[in-house]
């Protein structure tokens, strides 16, 4: 597979590290390598990326165009390659190497050029859509083992974070391919699907449609209630990743019985914390869109109704209860944003959902923790949030109180 071939280059990418930085310090024009392929996510996942850092990183946006006359090897840039050799070299090797190279003449120099061209025409690796082809092609193959299926969508997951990758997909077949495995009997490749899914979902409204029009969402809806709490996780999250930001999925989810399930989740004192924190984040997101829509968009909006609904609020509000910080901060966030909808009562939020007295008993929590070495600076941060909502709340309570609702 590739991966494999990709790990076998690290040492001579190493040992052209230093020409190269040699060669950019002095001015030679290597410019041709800024139009090579685009990143290939792969090197990073066989390189040191585990699959937590994954969750971590960022999504490009670039999409350089392939040229086969020119470098490439898995870098988008000669920039890239360096900074990814840096972080893998010795400091003593590469000063060493550094004064070396000090010393070459121009002759040396426009030779070593030559053999770095000669290197990475052998470094050359596949694009990232001949990696997803390969990918998609392990999945649609009946023959694939769980093992060799899993590591496609692994290599998915990676190739997918660009913004263009991530359109290319349905072009190529794959989001049918990977939301075909959402049905998979094992518990690791649904995961992982849901997984590729919200990833190629996320802040993509292209996607989004596409994926909402295969019907994945009823799907992901059903695996939420898995009793593998790693899949239940992975299949919010796509659920989250398909629906903000995006009217079509949000009346999708709730037509789907979207409400119920955020009551349950919020309720449901068996549900993983991890769950809910997801759940309480996407409720200040949502909170966060419907505040931005216009006045007419809010008639009749299902969403709109849920969120000003006190029985939900309470359901919000009472997670404070749970003495995890994480949790709370979350809470906070969603009260705040719930507390910019118009609809929103004050009088509720402190007659039916006690948020006065929450909010006192956090502050007590709050000052005893900011003096703990370990969670302080956390607690003080937390506390400014927690001046932020009580804020609106009085500022809420003051306009009922002047104008009763």
């Amino acid at each position: 597979m590739a991966i494999a071939r990709k790990q076998t280059q690290a040492p001579i990418l190493l040992s052209i590290l230093f020409i190269l930085l040699f060669l950019l310090q002095f001015g030679y024009s290597l410019a041709a390598a800024e139009k090579e392929n685009s990143t290939n996510p792969s090197v990073s996942w066989s390189m040191g990326r585990d699959k937590n850092d994954l969750r971590k990183g960022s999504e490009s946006t670039e999409s350089l165009e392939e040229d086969g006359d020119e470098f490439t090897g898995g870098f988008s840039t000669l920039d890239s390659m360096l900074q990814w050799a840096i972080g893998h070299s010795d400091p003593a090797k590469l000063k060493e190497k550094a004064d070396y190279t000090e010393k070459l003449s121009p002759e040396e120099i426009l030779s070593k050029q030559s053999e770095i061209k000669e290197l990475m025409e052998k470094l050359k690796m596949p694009s990232d859509a001949e990696l997803m082809k390969i990918a998609i092609a392990d999945l649609n193959n009946s023959s694939s083992s769980t093992q060799e299926r899993l590591h496609a969508l692994n290599e998915l997951l990676v190739l997918v974070e660009p913004i263009d990758n991530a359109l290319d997909m349905d072009k190529l077949g794959g989001l049918e391919a990977v939301i075909k495995e959402l049905e998979d009997i094992e518990s690791e490749i649904r995961t992982a699907s849901a997984w590729v899914l919200g990833k190629a979902s996320q802040n993509n409204a292209v996607v989004q449609d596409q994926v909402l029009g295969y019907g994945a969402l009823t799907r992901l809806m059903k695996m939420v209630h898995s009793s593998y709490t790693e899949e239940a996780v992975k299949a919010f999250y796509a659920i989250s990743a398909l629906i903000r930001n995006n009217e079509r999925g949000q009346d999708l989810f709730y037509l789907e019985g979207g409400d119920v399930l955020l009551q349950d989740m919020l309720t449901n004192s068996s549900i993983d914390i991890r769950l809910q924190k997801k759940v309480v984040f996407l409720v200040a997101d949502l909170a966060d869109y419907q505040a931005t829509r216009s006045a007419n968009d809010k008639n009749n909006n299902h969403m709109f109704s849920l969120l000003s609904d006190r029985v939900f609020l309470k359901s919000v509000v009472d997670l404070s209860v749970k003495r995890d910080l994480d949790l709370q901060e979350k809470v906070l966030m969603a009260v705040r944003s719930l507390l910019h909808l118009a609809p929103t009562k004050a009088r509720d939020l402190k007659e039916f959902c006690g948020l006065d007295q929450v909010l006192e008993r956090m502050r007590v929590q709050l000052e005893d923790l900011a003096s703990d070495e370990d969670v302080g600076d956390f607690a003080r941060d937390l506390e400014t949030l927690w001046r932020e909502v009580q804020s609106l709340f009085h500022q809420k309570l003051d306009q009922a109180t002047r104008s009763p609702q």
